[in-house]
Parts: structure tokens; C-alpha cells; sequence
């Protein structure tokens, strides 16, 4: 039997949530209404503020906060590529708060690095720069003005001029003499040895570097020092891990402060690792100068010797910044250069072979090749330079930042806006290039293969462009010179070489190479 005296009450409590649930409706909806409102005046301001300002076209959906961060796949030269082939060549695009144009045009480039090459000269202060760079003062971070015009100065007369280089071809030579002596000793005559290339070309060029800095290899036959050797690795390990991560504190300022700037801490920890490994080095060199007239003189030896007539032109900050940037820019960019190139040459067998009767043709089978006779193999040469049209050891070069307000191409840029050339985009952009994605080294020969401009530049261009672009041709033109004229190579196996990219700021491929040798020629 229903108790009526309470219904009046749940009639009343009902009829009250009721209620209370369309006010709660309401105000939801309301709530919903204003959000996109917002959202919709926030990209229509967006919108009308670019195109009256003239900034170059920009994807839709920059969100607060972080922009058009949201949009990037990795790798990422092949994702703004494809943004550019649907809003343009020329890019505005946010990463986080920090305003960014990326070019994927030769004219473009062509802008930026002559009419706007001084606007351009400065780099952005990244955290990398400020921990790994000594706060913006390395050859590589610092901005453009006096003190970087002497850190190039250093670099291009005192360390990498020709005159320079020659003197350190001994060291080159007799490393890839070494390399050569390793696998002989690998292999077993008339059957295939597997061999891991990119461990290979790492510690040669890593040996190459260190003996033309300090005189000392770390990898290999001939290692003392076992504790030094044992940092040294440890060093190199951790900075070419760290160098290619994204710290987000970069690009979200704020969030340093809710706990994610773990890489950061991991920055200035190696930073200490390194200054004082290099410190160790420079005081080593400086007992020892003295008493050793007589011996051959390594980069360390030049920049002390330096220091005497012009301490304040090379101190001791100076000299650790310039060994470190060699070490970081001029190793693991020509391992990278020659693993792909040797990986294209495993997946296109008549090119290895062409190259293989080229240097039979020109020097017989009474000698090795020399760095000299690299000019006179113009198919080898032909090779390393589609390698590098491929595959460029910085797809968007080293990011450079304006000094001030210019235009590119027409439109707008602002001052403080970070500038991403993606190389890689012009360098395989059909349109310039026919059937780019095949390795044809025959591109490069003859007077069409010298005119390519700002089609092909792997190395950069003006004040910035890389200094050590005659130091990586050296070692890369001898190295795969000398694998390619001792030795057969084949694949594993009959799957082709994976050429997948992996991360990291020098584009290294995403599975190690591994390629299968044997002895070519005896008479050596």
C-alpha cells in the first residue's frame, strides 16, 4: 500500500533535480557555446593577423601552448616536406612559442644564405648550445659578431686550411692502412666474413680525429691507456646520445617548471665529463711541448703554440670549445656519410663494380689508393656526392635564427625567427631532380653535374656553411676508396640493405649495416 503522505516530498525532490539538471544542462551548454566561440575567434584572429603581417603560409591548427608541435612525425625532414608540397616552400611554423620558417627551395635557400646571409648568421640558443657550446661561445653556437669571426678564423687558417690538412694526412693514411689491416686479419681467404660497418667507420673516424687533436687513438690495436680510453668512450657515448635529443624546454619554456627538463641535468654532467677530460689533455700537451721539438704536431700543439703569442686570441675555453666541436661536427657525420654510402652500393651491385674497374683502370693492381688520385676517379667522387644528395648528414642543416626583420621570397619574416633549411627536401624534390630516389652517380659527372647550386648543398652555405667540408671528403673519398678496391663485398643476405631512417640530428640509418667480405686483391 503507497504511503501518500510522502509523495508530495519525492514529487518535489524530483521536480528539484530536474531542475537542477537543465540548469546544469544549460550552463554545460553555455560553457560549450563560449569555448567555440573562442576557439573560433582565436584562428580567425590567428588568420587575419598572419595575412595582414604577410608571414609565409602556415598548416592550420597552431594550438596554445605548443603550436604546431602536435604535427611532426619523425623523421622529421620528410614530414615538413610534406607540409611544404601543400602549403608552399616557404613555411611559418611554430615550435611551441618559438616562431620558426622552414625552406624547401634552392631560390629560397639562395635568399637566405646571400641577400640574408648576415641576417641569418645567428644561431638560436638552445639548451644544447648553452651546456654543450660553453653559453653560445663555440665555433658552432656562438652568434655572429667578432668573437665568432676569430673562432673561423681559427678554424679555417689554423686547423682546417689545406696547409693544415696536409700535414695531418699521414694520420689519415696510416688509420685507413689500419682499417684495412683489421679486416685482413678478419677475413679468411676466398670465404665471406660478416662485418658490422657502422662500429667501423665510427672508431675510424673517432681515431682519425683524436690522433689530429691530441696525437691518441682510443679504439682499435695500440691502446695504453686503458682508463683514459675507457672515458673517452663513455664521453662519446653519452654526447652523440644526448646531442641528438629533444629537450622540450627548447620549444615549452614552461615546462621546465612541472619536471621535464630531465635532459638538461644530463647536459651539464657531461659537460663536466668533457671539460675535463679536454682539460686534462691540454695540460698534458703543455708539460710535454718543451723537450719535444722534434715530434709531429697534432691541433693541440698548433693552438698552445698560438696561445703564447696571442693568450687572449686562444685561451684555454677557446681551445676545449674548438676540440670539442671537431670532435662532435667532423666524426660521426662521415661514419653516417659512408655506412649509407656503402649500403647503397650493397643494393646497386653495377655501381660497386664500376667503381671497382675504375680504380683497377687508373692504378693497376701494383698499389693502394692515395688521397691524390680521388681527384682522378671522378665515378668515386660521383658517388660520395649522391650519397650526399640521398642521404645529407644534416637533412635541415644547423639551424640558423634572424638577427632582425627581412623578407624571403616576398614575404615577412620577423626578427628571432629560427630558420630550418630542409636540405633534403631540394635535394630529392623530383622537380629539380630526375628519378631522384635512384642512386645514380652518373649525375655528378661531366660540366651538368658542377652546376647545381643551391640544388645541392649538404655542407651548408655562406658565413655558416661547414668548414670541414674538405677534412669529410678526404676521409670519406680515401676510406670507401680503399674498402672498395681491397675487397668484395655482397649482402647478408638476398634481401636488400634496409635504408629506413632513424632519429637523430645526422640522419644515421635505423639499422646498422652489416656486410659480408672477402679479400679482392693479393699483391699488396
Amino acid at each position: 500500500m503507497v504511503n501518500r503522505g510522502y509523495y508530495p516530498s519525492r514529487v518535489a525532490d524530483a521536480y528539484s533535480k530536474y531542475i537542477n539538471f537543465q540548469a546544469i544542462s544549460t550552463s554545460m551548454d553555455t560553457s560549450y557555446c563560449y569555448i567555440l566561440l573562442f576557439l573560433f575567434i582565436y584562428f580567425l584572429t590567428k588568420h587575419f593577423f598572419q595575412s595582414n603581417k604577410k608571414l609565409p603560409p602556415s598548416p592550420p591548427l597552431s594550438l596554445p601552448i605548443i603550436g604546431h608541435l602536435h604535427l611532426f612525425k619523425k623523421p622529421l625532414h620528410r614530414t615538413f616536406a610534406k607540409i611544404s608540397n601543400q602549403y608552399g616552400p616557404i613555411l611559418f611554423i611554430r615550435f611551441g612559442s618559438r616562431p620558426v620558417i622552414i625552406v624547401s627551395s634552392p631560390s629560397a635557400a639562395e635568399e637566405c644564405f646571400t641577400k640574408n646571409d648576415i641576417v641569418f648568421a645567428n644561431r638560436p640558443r638552445l639548451l644544447a648550445g648553452k651546456h654543450l657550446g660553453y653559453n653560445y661561445t663555440t665555433l658552432t653556437w656562438a652568434p655572429y659578431g667578432q668573437h665568432w669571426r676569430n673562432l673561423r678564423r681559427i678554424a679555417s687558417l689554423e686547423i682546417l686550411s689545406s696547409n693544415r690538412l696536409q700535414m695531418f694526412y699521414d694520420i689519415r693514411i696510416d688509420e685507413v692502412r689500419a682499417l684495412l689491416c683489421q679486416l685482413f686479419r678478419a677475413s679468411s681467404e676466398g670465404q665471406f666474413s660478416a662485418v658490422d660497418m657502422k662500429s667501423m667507420f665510427f672508431e675510424l673516424t673517432l681515431n682519425n680525429m683524436m690522433r689530429m687533436i691530441s696525437g691518441k687513438r682510443y679504439y682499435g690495436d695500440n691502446v695504453t691507456e686503458l682508463e683514459e680510453t675507457r672515458k673517452f668512450r663513455e664521453i662519446v657515448a653519452e654526447t652523440f646520445e644526448l646531442s641528438g635529443a629533444t629537450n622540450i624546454v627548447d620549444f615549452v619554456p614552461f615546462s621546465k617548471w612541472i619536471g621535464l627538463n630531465g635532459i638538461e641535468k644530463k647536459l651539464v654532467i657531461l659537460q663536466g665529463k668533457r671539460d675535463g677530460f679536454m682539460q686534462n689533455l691540454i695540460e698534458e700537451h703543455r708539460r710535454m711541448r718543451s723537450p719535444c721539438e722534434g715530434r709531429s704536431k697534432t691541433m693541440l700543439d698548433v693552438l698552445l703554440s698560438l696561445q703564447e703569442t696571442e693568450p687572449e686570441c686562444y685561451t684555454d675555453d677557446i681551445i676545449r670549445g674548438m676540440m670539442q666541436v671537431m670532435l662532435s661536427a667532423g666524426t660521426d657525420t662521415s661514419a653516417g656519410t659512408m655506412e649509407w654510402a656503402m649500403s647503397l652500393l650493397l643494393n646497386n651491385p653495377e655501381a660497386l663494380e664500376k667503381a671497382q674497374a675504375e680504380i683497377d683502370s687508373h692504378l693497376g693492381k701494383s698499389r693502394l689508393i692515395d688521397e691524390l688520385d680521388i681527384a682522378e676517379l671522378p665515378y668515386l667522387r660521383g658517388i660520395i656526392k649522391e650519397t650526399l644528395r640521398m642521404y645529407p648528414a644534416a637533412p635541415l642543416l644547423v639551424p640558423h635564427e634572424s638577427s632582425e626583420e627581412c623578407t624571403v621570397g616576398g614575404f615577412r619574416v620577423p626578427s628571432g625567427t629560427m630558420l630550418l633549411v630542409n636540405m633534403w627536401a631540394i635535394q630529392n624534390d623530383p622537380m629539380l631532380w630526375a628519378e631522384p630516389s635512384k642512386f645514380k652517380p652518373e649525375r655528378f659527372q661531366g660540366p651538368e653535374g658542377q652546376r647545381n647550386g643551391f640544388m645541392f648543398s649538404p655542407f651548408g652555405a655562406g658565413r655558416r656553411g661547414c668548414p670541414g667540408e674538405g677534412l669529410a671528403m678526404r676521409v670519406v673519398g680515401l676510406a670507401l676508396g680503399s674498402l672498395i678496391q681491397f675487397f668484395e663485398w655482397e649482402r647478408v643476405d638476398e634481401e636488400m640493405v634496409d635504408m629506413s631512417e632513424g632519429t637523430g640530428l645526422t640522419m644515421p640509418k635505423a639499422q646498422s649495416l652489416v656486410a659480408n667480405m672477402y679479400i679482392y686483391i693479393y699483391s699488396y
